[in-house]
């Protein structure tokens, strides 16, 4: 891929405190608006026109541009790819990474990255706005700088402060594979309701250390790229019909489903369900049960409406978000050719995406 590229010193004639690669991919905040009101890609070129703080800073940034910004709703398995392989390529030279995406999809991008950075080290930031850099009152402004002064923080020995792949919006930083858009018309768009908050910026950033994944000296990035498309969500509702359940389950390679069922993992006991479900899964198709709570967790057996689902051996999502589980999944069948270890690594917490509880 033809990427552009443009380098960016703040500290000059110092040296800088750290040394940034800015990741843009697209989404709101890298577009202004034209002359005819339209919108274009930011030219990080003249960031210093358009955020002149930045100077302050005293940073080294580069930034990689995608040859075509990307619709965050377009993007697919591919461009995490593309992410990841930027990461692995210059994780070395780089302390740090903030990657500038639309908001749309960003759960599901930060969720993926966090599987793909087995070993991560350091801060991987998924960021971006609700209004262009250039219009006011943006909240691309404080979204960006916030995330370039928590991407360069260090402990007192002098390692990165976040060592995972986090979420920036709003002065509040979550985990990214635990994180939700809950929001589109306020500038608060994203919760962790199964995880606290890992930072929050105000006058001064307070870093909730008991959350953040410890620094661990020596360890070493290991990139997989992997997925398998072959999956599907299947949302439960009243009236739901046995044609659309099978339409699902029918798909043609289908390897995996995500079945967003009610409350803490109850679904029909309809007995043409059941059989719909066992049929699937004795065809080797995974069943991956999520809540369509966006908080609490699937506890499988707890009642009866759930306890056929866990005799028939349905995985449990635990506390893992939609957007986590489907990521999870494609990852898991990407790279693991045996159903019966896809399912047992379901079950693991891989990236923090999951808070395992004694049974």
């Amino acid at each position: 891929m033809n990427y552009k590229i443009v380098n960016i010193n703040t500290a000059l004639p110092q040296p800088p405190i750290a040394n940034l690669l800015i990741i843009y991919t697209g989404g709101t905040l890298g577009m202004e608006k034209d002359a005819d009101g339209s919108l274009s890609p930011f030219n990080f070129g003249k960031i210093f026109e358009k955020l002149p703080d930045i100077r302050n800073y005293n940073l080294k940034l580069t930034v990689i541009s995608f040859p075509k910004p990307i619709d965050s709703s377009d993007v697919s398995p591919t461009h995490w790819q593309d992410i990841g392989y930027i990461i692995d390529e210059n994780y070395e030279q780089y302390d740090g990474f903030v990657v500038i995406h639309g908001t749309d999809t960003m759960a599901y991008s930060a969720s993926a990255l966090s599987f793909m950075l087995d070993g991560l080290n350091k801060p991987v930031i998924f960021t971006g706005s609700q209004l262009p850099i250039g219009v006011m009152r943006s909240d691309a402004r404080e979204n960006f700088l916030t995330s370039l002064e928590m991407a360069s923080a260090k402990d007192e020995n002098g390692n990165p402060l976040i060592t995972e792949v986090c979420i920036l919006f709003n002065s509040i930083l979550i985990r990214g594979n635990r994180s939700k858009k809950i929001r589109s018309s306020q500038f608060g768009a994203f919760k962790s309701e199964n995880y606290p908050k890992l930072a929050q910026a105000g006058i001064t950033i307070e870093f909730n250390h008991g959350a953040i994944k410890p620094f661990i000296p020596g360890k070493k990035l290991n990139f997989q790229n992997q997925f398998d498309r072959r999956v599907a969500v299947m949302p439960l509702f009243p009236g739901l019909t046995e044609e659309y359940v099978n339409a699902i389950l029918s798909t043609k390679g289908l390897k995996g489903v995500v079945l967003q069922s009610y409350g803490s993992g109850n679904a029909s006991t309809r007995k043409w369900f059941v059989n719909a479900l066992k049929k699937a899964m004795d065809s080797g198709i995974i069943i991956y049960n999520v809540s369509q709570c966006i908080g609490g967790r699937v506890i499988q057996g707890r009642y009866a409406t759930s306890k056929k689902l866990q005799e028939m051996g349905v995985v449990s999502g635990d506390d893992i978000t939609l957007e986590a589980a489907v990521t999870k999944l494609m990852f898991l069948l990407g790279s693991i050719s045996d159903l019966n270890e896809v399912k047992r690594r379901l079950r693991e917490n891989i990236a923090g995406e999951i808070t395992i509880t004694a049974t």
